[in-house]
């Protein structure tokens, strides 16, 4: 199913986000994601003479190192484009993130570090959302794997963390019977 039909629109603005993940030689993770703005047309910009219609606005790029448990071993940023010449100033500030662990409490933590002035609103919420989803979708799957090599194990964090997982729902059912809570 697709979205409806649209009204007559003009385009104005694009957002790409592309991330990926890959298994290290070492057993480490690396997980990048870049984010990249352009629009349709061409507009006045101070610190970069103009800039130009399909010339990207914003595009930077992280990287997340990480272990099987999800600790942040390593963390960098770039700005290769930004609005103003200043943006890529911050990027230094990420290495900050190394220690920290994705899961509960990531945001947070995050935020406490990159919030405001702290940080990039660009990379803060890439790095929120999409870049910590794509840990889980790369590292999650290898962790599970080994995790029910060791059966009786507790119940997986997955369940509960979206409509389709519900602990009543019929995934969980079928995939993880032990930890159904619906009508048997």
């Amino acid at each position: 199913m697709s979205l409806s039909r649209p009204s007559p629109r003009e385009h104005i603005h694009s957002r790409e986000i592309r991330c990926r993940g890959y298994r290290r030689a070492d057993g480490l993770w690396d997980i990048e994601a870049l984010l990249e703005d352009t629009k349709t047309y061409s507009f006045a910009n101070k610190d970069r003479d103009g800039i130009a219609s399909g010339e990207p606005i914003h595009r930077m790029q992280i990287r997340l190192t990480v272990d099987d448990r999800l600790v942040v071993r390593a963390a960098e940023a770039v700005t290769e484009a930004a609005p103003f010449s200043l943006c890529g100033d911050i990027t230094p500030r990420f290495a900050e993130l190394v220690g920290l662990r994705i899961g509960p409490g990531w945001r947070q933590a995050v935020r406490e570090r990159m919030a405001g002035v702290q940080g990039c609103t660009h990379l803060t919420d890439l790095l929120t959302g999409p870049l910590a989803q794509t840990v889980m979708q790369s590292v999650g799957p290898a962790r599970s794997r080994r995790s029910s090599a060791t059966a009786g194990a507790a119940r997986p964090p997955i369940i509960d963390t979206c409509h389709a997982l519900a602990a009543d729902g019929p995934v969980v059912a079928r995939e993880w019977p032990d930890f159904y809570t619906g009508a048997k």
